[in-house]
């Protein structure tokens, strides 16, 4: 039997601090628990909102991004990647639904770590692909196409993080250029327009003397 769910992990984007996790103490999983650990920092607002990352073992991570939060879970590469991805569409939902309300106050790690209560039960109903086709139907269309969702390495996503931080900074350099670019463009329209009243204003004063001085001088 191929089994589904080894880890869960759901963190906040925006630091990657982890809210809730499942309770799993197999020593076997320390190692993938470390990494989980790892690529959840890596996700950012700029990550793909779904992603599967190999390991170099057995295992698999799958991910989703919804509403600024990242569901993540390890399994066996031979089970299939609709399901792992149904599971985690199911968790989201159930985790809005619990406690979406409270993830932006969230201060310390595993603050929501009742959750885990949730993520055992929807274990068991994916526990094994024989048992859980019936759980597709549930969502249907609202189920993401799998084939189009990115796969990637794990040693390729731990080892990106220079780059990534780069990309960062450059999306953020090119922001403040733009911002420069339209304030000296609205600099420079201003001092054309100045250019071309100037001589009309000019004249125009010019005439007010003079009409001024012929009728009351």
């Amino acid at each position: 039997r191929v089994k589904m769910v080894q880890l869960t992990f759901i963190a906040r984007v925006l630091d990657g601090l982890v809210l809730a996790a499942s309770m799993d103490e197999a020593q076997e999983l320390v190692e993938y628990k470390n990494q989980a650990k790892q690529l959840l920092k890596k996700v950012s607002e700029f990550s793909h909102t779904r992603s599967s990352i190999e390991t170099n073992g057995p295992s698999v991570f799958h991910y989703i991004v919804e509403d600024g939060v990242c569901y993540m879970t390890l399994c066996d590469k031979q089970y299939s990647r609709k399901l792992a991805f149904a599971y985690l569409e199911e968790l989201h939902k159930e985790f809005v639904k619990q406690h979406g309300h409270e993830v932006p106050t969230a201060a310390r790690p595993y603050a929501l770590i009742k959750f885990d209560v949730t993520i055992q039960k929807l274990k068991r109903a994916y526990l094994d692909s024989r048992t859980a086709q019936s759980n597709l139907a549930k969502l249907g269309e609202e189920l993401h196409d799998v084939q189009r969702i990115m796969l990637q390495n794990i040693d390729e996503v731990l080892g990106r993080g220079e780059k990534l931080d780069t990309l960062t900074t450059m999306a953020s350099n090119l922001s403040m250029n733009s911002r420069a670019y339209l304030k000296d463009a609205k600099k420079l329209n201003w001092m054309a327009t100045l250019r071309k009243v100037a001589p009309v204003a000019a004249v125009s004063l010019v005439a007010l003397f003079c009409m001024y001085f012929y009728f009351f001088l």
